[in-house]
């Protein structure tokens, strides 16, 4: 599965995560892993260690957002936007793996697929500033 694939399946996975209790999410993932059983052993490995990582560091990566989203508190913003946000400031603070422009552009194709025009162009212009 190529890394797009596994950053939407990532997506699908976190955007549970404002509708769950924190401390109920890895049973959530893991069942969400199971039940996809399109995934190898690497993939659901790979989902599920980078998906806890995001969640330890959520606080700082919500605060980023935040700084960076002028006039837009984000208990504002819509779900799958925020969720998108999320990971690609993952990716840009935390994995070296993965530069920068190829974060931003996968959150703003990821927008354009679950979201709509005006929130990839907001997904972009945050994630502007921050990568």
């Amino acid at each position: 599965m190529t890394r797009s694939k596994l950053r939407e399946q990532m997506f699908r996975l976190c955007f549970s995560i404002d509708f769950h209790a924190t401390e109920e999410f890895e049973a959530q993932a893991d069942l969400y892993l199971e039940e996809n059983d399109f995934f190898r052993n690497k993939e659901k490995e790979y989902i599920k260690k980078r998906t806890l990582d995001m969640l330890s560091r959520l606080g700082e990566i919500d605060q980023k957002i935040n700084e960076n989203s002028k006039g837009w508190d984000i208990k504002r913003l819509g779900k799958a936007e925020l969720t998108i946000l999320r990971i690609a400031v993952y990716e840009i603070m935390f994995d070296e793996d993965i530069p920068n422009k190829v974060a931003i552009n996968e959150a703003v194709e990821l927008s354009k697929t679950y979201c709509n025009e005006k929130a990839a162009s907001f997904v972009n212009g945050i994630l502007g500033k921050i990568g």
